[in-house]
């Protein structure tokens, strides 16, 4: 049963969620969370991993992701919905408490699970994002101003606009381009469009293979981008939903693995972050693993990425 991958789609939450899902269904729930533009599958090597180790993996598509429902409402995508989803998972798998792995905008995700109920997370691995606490005067969009207008985030959050940018390559391309980039920066110059200025790339990347390219190609012709880009869009609103948890700390053990050639690592002041005592002092029981990679890590440091999950998660196990 480890290496069998069992589909269900659920209700949660107001909407219709698929759910991949490997291991022996009585053993503990590890639940990972994937990030932009990936699906259920960027897990597979963890997932099949943690079966093998006696875990019961679950990995669902996200809102607007895949198979799961895409609400056309851009005001359905805030922080306390995407966190309501997986809440609502996780009681209708009558689970009370998992490990959580994230990634990308699944850390985030995964950040504010454990801020909001940290009852229900029994540790914690993220991967490229830490935990950053709001400004309580500055909202992210004045923050971002600051790049100007190429860079992504400023673009994504005009509604339409990113999508008909995408729209003038085939989807096979966009996921390729984001998921092969290695560009410093996500700024295109004056007048460009974030996707047109991202390189595409002659061959995959190693860690990607063409049935792997067709399966998200095929999933995000269906649901479209709209959906994944509203996470971004939300932003500002999530600020002002935040506001009562300015200044709280995230108590549950938790590990974060940080790519070193992330183009995330070096921006926005998040090695700084990392490396510094403000990231800590927001997560007291954080380690910080650094290791030698890209964005994607979950794939591309497949192997190494796993043994840091496996090798934490284990350890919590054996405390109890």
């Amino acid at each position: 049963m480890e290496g069998e991958t069992r589909h269900t789609r659920i209700q949660t939450n107001g909407i219709r969620m698929h759910v991949a899902e490997q291991g022996d269904p009585e053993g503990p729930v590890v639940l990972f969370i994937h990030g932009f533009p990936e699906l259920w599958l960027s897990w597979k090597h963890q997932m099949s991993e943690s079966a093998r180790n006696g875990y019961r993996a679950i990995a669902p598509d996200l809102r607007g992701y895949g198979d799961t429902d895409s609400p056309p409402d851009p005001r359905l995508y805030t922080i306390l919905h995407l966190v309501g989803d997986l809440i609502g998972l996780l009681d209708h798998l009558k689970v009370q408490q998992a490990f959580v792995v994230g990634h990308d905008w699944g850390a985030s995700v995964a950040w504010h699970l454990c801020l909001f109920r940290p009852d229900r997370v029994r540790a914690l691995v993220n991967l490229g994002v830490p935990y950053i606490p709001q400004s309580p005067t500055n909202k992210p969009s004045n923050f971002f101003q600051n790049f100007g207008d190429g860079f992504y985030i400023n673009q994504f959050q005009e509604p339409g606009r990113a999508e008909s940018s995408f729209a003038r390559h085939d989807v096979s391309t966009v996921i390729k381009k984001f998921l092969s980039t290695k560009i410093p920066s996500l700024i295109a110059p004056s007048g460009m469009e974030i996707i047109d200025f991202l390189d595409e790339p002659s061959q995959l990347p190693s860690w990607l293979s063409e049935d792997e390219l067709k399966y998200f190609a095929n999933k995000f012709q269906k649901s479209g981008f709209t959906g994944p880009l509203n996470y971004y869009r939300m932003m500002d609103v999530n600020w002002n939903l935040l506001a009562p948890w300015n200044g709280a700390k995230i108590c549950v053990p938790a590990k974060l693995i940080a790519g070193d050639k992330d183009i995330g690592f070096e921006s926005f002041g998040t090695k700084d972050c990392i490396t510094g005592d403000t990231f800590r002092n927001y997560v007291p029981n954080a380690e910080v693993v650094i290791i030698d990679g890209h964005h994607f890590l979950q794939q591309e440091r497949a192997e190494k990425v796993t043994e840091e999950i496996m090798t934490f998660f284990n350890s919590i196990t054996k405390e109890k």
